[in-house]
């Protein structure tokens, strides 16, 4: 059985801000980690931050989001490539919207993937939305000197990923993968707990309430088999009835990416585990 942790000469940190990133939900989680598995299996990656943090040995890493997986493939297999396409980016608005209009498919993996982190790290808010074609649609954000080139840490994280095997796939896929002892973290698009805080465009057609109960199937088969599952979620009464039964830990975050200055501050959300 693999440890959770293991010494690297820098910690890896995500290299893409996420909607629901759970940077800061680390400390909160670190207790309900389990203590051994033999494979960690993320189907909803976003921003990696689990991941970066348990550094497990072994991983499989999916998305339903090709974009970003093959921006975590070039980050994995062609970092110095990648970072040498990010240099060629400039803080600049006339520049960020020339990059967004570019069709992803005429560009190198180590250019889409610069790309990709481009455009996350100078947009509004870091957020990342498509529109019903699938195209990037965020605004050009307002910083002061945004980062967008950090080598070190995306070096880190290329030796982070090369234990990890990386792939599109919806998060039903982990079915056809997972194996008793494994431990199963789901961090899905949330649940809206109203009518306006909806964010489930990272993919055309969103994640909807039948998505949530499918997923609640999913995991629901895991448990059975014998896999760890853990899962992130808003605290909604949909979502407290379909994990009736498991253990709920209610955790609380600072939600900053909302359009209303009103929607953001501490919120409370839950975790559901399947083990003690």
């Amino acid at each position: 059985m693999a440890t959770r942790h293991r010494a690297e000469t820098q910690a890896p940190r995500p290299f893409l801000k996420w909607a629901g990133g759970k940077s800061q939900l680390l400390e909160q989680y670190a207790r309900l980690f389990p203590k051994r598995y033999p494979r960690y299996l993320e189907p909803f990656v976003g921003g990696g931050a689990v991941f970066f943090h348990l550094r497990p040995p072994r991983a499989v890493l999916s998305d339903s989001n090709a974009e970003l997986i093959d921006c975590f493939r070039a980050v994995r297999d062609q970092v110095d490539a990648v970072v040498a396409a990010l240099r060629r980016h400039r803080y600049d608005r006339d520049h960020f919207y020339a990059v967004r209009a570019l069709d992803p498919a005429t560009l190198t993996p180590a250019e889409r993937a610069a790309r990709m982190i481009f455009l996350n790290r100078t947009c509004f808010n870091g957020l990342y939305r498509v529109n019903s074609q699938g195209r990037f649609n965020v605004p050009f954000g307002r910083y002061v000197h945004p980062t967008i080139v950090d080598a070190e840490n995306l070096r880190a994280c290329s030796r982070a990923l090369r234990r990890a095997r990386i792939e599109c796939a919806p998060f039903s896929a982990v079915l056809g993968e997972a194996r008793r002892g494994d431990f199963v973290y789901f961090d899905p698009p949330y649940h809206p707990r109203s009518q306006t805080s909806s964010f489930t465009s990272y993919a055309p057609g969103g994640f909807t309430a039948d998505d949530q109960r499918e997923l609640a199937r999913v995991y629901a088969a895991l448990d059975r088999r014998g896999v760890l599952v853990m899962l992130s979620n808003s605290d909604t009464p949909l979502i407290r009835e379909l994990y009736r039964g498991f253990r709920i830990v209610e955790v609380r975050a600072n939600r900053a990416i909302n359009s209303k200055a009103g929607g953001r501050g501490p919120i409370p959300e839950l975790v559901v585990l399947n083990y003690r």
